[in-house]
């Protein structure tokens, strides 16, 4: 099923509980970085850095740039950002410093043909201001042109210990290392790292260090306050844990993530055309301003029917145990449909198109969002995953696929719209599984 394009607005893993860092946690190593190369008179580096002294009465900022591991999907790099945005706040106690928010792109899942799905910035599918109200956070672009030029003064890669750790005797601590892995940056004939960076192939590093690190995001913070370089960029930032998971910090971060308002229209529309589905009539009434949305769990009831996110493709071989045939999956949703006294169920799935057939054809009250090649282009793949979490959202009652970051993240927004737990925190079990033990509730904190 498709509907009407609404017009698209204008944007504006488990972790540890660990506390705030101070200088006194770097140990053992006082990190060096090779100086950067000299300057010609008139180079293009020797004309950014003279702006940039000029512009340091202005712009008296620091900027802190990251991205992730390429193969991690668009999910579980959501929940990097609340790590990162844990350790924005730990650095702003200290000194004023703005997240760059890494630009979209090039993720395995986003297999669309002919779309060109690099270079996104965060507005295409979160609301930005929500996200200022919890950390000042800029777009790639803004910090191209406040900075004076595509150059990032240090790059560290992190990694983890060679020796590892051995278990019962987990500690906190960082080092500069050498490189475990050969970095994915080269150095050009002026001495510059070149690498990804998210598509922008001017960009350059002019440091490079690899850091092994074990421990909560604010670890580093001490690293960071002491060096002199006004951008840092941190790659594989999934390797740091989150400072206090599931804690008011967390939530206050997840509940700032606030997707774009069209891709939210569009799955609104979609709600009230296919599934009966409106805010009014499910208590799901939302407020634009997060810092002011507080909802008792049990208020929302959700639309009438069953929201199902069911993950297949590499889940199949990767995680056979836990994940249910076909056969299964239709048993366990007419069996909730009949328990929930529901005709619709909403499939979120990146099932192959034979699957989705046989499932069709097994479900007559099944309903996809089922965007058209303009709509793809226009909210890219996404737009469209976002689109089928809202509307999972809103169901009155979800099950989800074990592991999932998809489902993970579809479990904290049913959190914030205010519905029993008991509602939410579901999973499909393996055909085979004796023990199918459900998703924990992580209770919103205010």
């Amino acid at each position: 099923m498709t509907i009407p394009l609404p017009g698209k607005g204008n944007a504006g893993s488990s972790g540890r509980n660990q506390g705030t860092h101070n200088k006194a946690f770097i140990k053992k190593t006082v990190l060096q970085t090779p100086q950067r190369p000299p300057l010609k008179q008139g180079s293009e580096l020797a004309k950014w850095d003279a702006d940039k002294e000029a512009d340091l009465t202005l712009a008296i900022h620091r900027y802190l740039l990251y991205d992730v591991n390429p193969p991690e999907g668009f999910n579980l790099r959501r929940d990097v950002y609340i790590r990162i945005a844990s350790l924005i706040k730990t650095l702003s106690k200290s000194e004023a410093w703005v997240l760059v928010l890494p630009p979209w792109g090039r993720l395995y899942h986003w297999q669309s043909p002919a779309i060109h799905q690099v270079q996104i910035p965060w507005f295409e599918f979160f609301d930005v201001p929500s996200l200022n109200k919890n950390i000042p956070v800029i777009e790639y672009e803004q910090f191209l042109a406040e900075s004076g030029g595509p150059f990032i003064e240090q790059i560290y890669v992190l990694q983890n210990y060679a020796e590892g750790w051995k278990e019962g005797t987990w500690e906190e601590k960082i080092d500069e290392r050498p490189c475990i892995d050969q970095p994915t940056y080269s150095v050009d004939k002026h001495k510059y790292y070149r690498g990804w960076f998210w598509g922008y192939e001017e960009t350059r590093g002019l440091k490079l260090a690899c850091l092994s690190v074990q421990g909560s995001a604010s670890i580093i913070a001490p690293l960071l306050l002491n060096t002199s370089s006004r951008s840092v960029m941190l790659d594989r930032a999934e390797n740091l844990l989150h400072d206090h998971y599931a804690g008011k910090d967390y939530w206050d971060t997840r509940r700032s993530m606030v997707f774009a308002k069209h891709l939210r229209v569009v799955g609104d529309l979609f709600r009230a055309r296919y599934l009966n589905s409106t805010d009014e009539k499910d208590r799901t009434q939302y407020n634009e301003d997060w810092t002011r949305m507080k909802v008792k769990l049990g208020t929302a009831i959700g639309g009438p029917y069953l929201g199902v996110h069911l993950r297949r493709r590499d889940f199949v071989w990767g995680h056979r145990s836990d994940v249910p045939s076909l056969r299964g999956t239709v048993e366990k949703i007419t069996s909730l449909m009949k328990l929930q006294k529901l005709k619709r169920v909403f499939v979120a799935t990146d099932a192959v198109a034979d699957e989705i057939e046989e499932l069709e054809g097994l479900l007559p009250g099944m309903v996809r969002f089922e965007p058209s090649q303009e709509e793809v282009e226009l909210y890219k793949d996404g737009g469209v995953a976002i689109i089928d979490q809202w509307i999972c959202a809103h169901a009155r009652y979800f099950i989800g696929t074990s592991v999932s970051t998809f489902s993970f993240r579809i479990h904290e927004e049913r959190e914030i719209l205010g519905f029993d737990p008991k509602t939410t925190y579901n999973r499909f079990c393996g055909d085979e599984e004796r023990t199918c033990e459900q998703p924990t509730h992580w209770k919103i904190v205010y």
